[in-house]
């Protein structure tokens, strides 16, 4: 899974993504002006993997993974060339979502890009842009249609897709908002159009807000966020880079003490994988302890091709224990003796926490 980082500068973008990467990118007070993305991985907690790691003692322990892309920040008018315009928004065209940090926290050191925050200002800024980064992309591929000394009729319907498309986005309608077909969507897969893909709203808050649970502009964005069913979670995200430098027992101790129940990085794979409609199965052993993420109602037989593309080929049976049996009886072998170790046939749905062992030919 690959999200991508999108907000105005000094949000807290990079604050974000060196939480839930580990990394130490730089953090400006300021809008630098930089055009590089910062690209890292992000490794998923499930204390699933944890359980059966003490369980195993594997060599090798991997858990599901998000490919995190953070862009430099938008500025109101990137997508017309002003600030350091949105070129960098490439990065981005292949990610399965966009994750829009938004800021809440005040901080007079930390000079927000406007002047003064204001949330749902900046939602419409960040939108605009990428509706007009979208609106550009088909404008021209509009014109190389239109221009070109030969049409298919495949070039024509898409041509008219495109043009369904330019009349919303010129209607300040996002794509993903515009009524369009199963069909219709079909012809604007290989574009990777920003304003078509799934976003999740991060309000970026600070340690008083944290606390209080309330900031200027919440009912506002909650709202918002409700009328157009887009996935919103709260992130104190410099409260715990803090804190993640401290030590476990520390830690705890000072999530309890603020009300952190969940950590930001749990927090929005949680949300990200349900709006994605993704889940993980697991495999296990002395060898490795591993996560793999598939989408939802995936059967057995195309779930083995995670894997590899030859147990998929040559797929027999599908071993399976839910995590629930083996975390409540203890072992493998009593599971087995309750008779709740399965054998399933390749048309069987993947449920999630699946403990699968794929019998396979080669």
């Amino acid at each position: 899974m690959k999200i991508g980082l999108v907000g105005l500068p000094t949000v807290g973008k990079t604050t974000l993504f060196n939480l839930l990467t580990g990394q130490n990118i730089e953090i400006s007070g300021f809008s630098t002006g930089k055009v590089e993305s910062n690209v890292g991985i992000a490794k998923i907690p499930d204390r699933r993997i944890d359980f059966l790691a003490a369980m195993y003692k594997p060599k090798k322990i991997t858990p599901a993974t998000i490919e995190v892309i953070d862009v430099p920040g938008l500025v109101s008018g990137s997508s017309a060339g002003k600030g350091v315009g949105n070129q960098f928004l490439d990065a981005i065209r292949k990610v399965d979502v966009l994750v829009h940090i938004v800021r809440v926290f005040e901080n007079d050191a930390v000079i927000h890009a406007d002047g003064d925050v204001d949330p749902m200002r900046d939602i419409e800024t960040v939108n605009m842009e990428l509706l007009f980064s979208d609106l550009g992309v088909i404008e021209n591929r509009i014109q190389r249609i239109q221009t070109a000394k030969k049409v298919t009729k495949e070039n024509l319907e898409e041509l008219e897709v495109l043009k369904k498309c330019q009349a919303g986005l010129e209607e300040g309608l996002l794509i993903h908002n515009i009524d369009l077909s199963d069909e219709e969507r079909e012809h604007l897969k290989t574009f990777g159009f920003l304003s078509e893909k799934p976003m999740i709203l991060v309000a970026n808050i600070d340690e008083s807000q944290l606390t209080s649970h309330d900031y200027p502009g919440k009912e506002a964005i909650m709202a918002y966020a409700n009328e157009r069913n887009v996935p919103f979670i709260e992130i104190s995200a410099q409260s715990e880079l803090e804190i993640n430098q401290l030590d476990e027992e520390d830690k705890i101790l000072f999530m309890e003490e603020l009300g952190i129940t969940e950590p930001g990085i749990d927090k929005l794979a949680e949300t990200a994988y349900n709006y994605l409609g993704l889940i993980s199965f697991l495999t296990s052993g002395e060898d490795e302890v591993r996560a793999w993420p598939i989408k939802k109602n995936t059967p057995a037989k195309k779930a083995a091709g995670k894997i590899h593309s030859d147990i998929e080929k040559g797929f027999i049976r599908a071993e399976v224990t839910a995590f629930k049996d083996l975390e409540e009886l203890g072992s493998v072998a009593k599971v087995k003796e309750k008779g709740l170790a399965r054998l399933e046939g390749k048309e069987y749905i993947v449920q999630d926490g699946d403990i699968i062992n794929f019998r396979f030919n080669v």
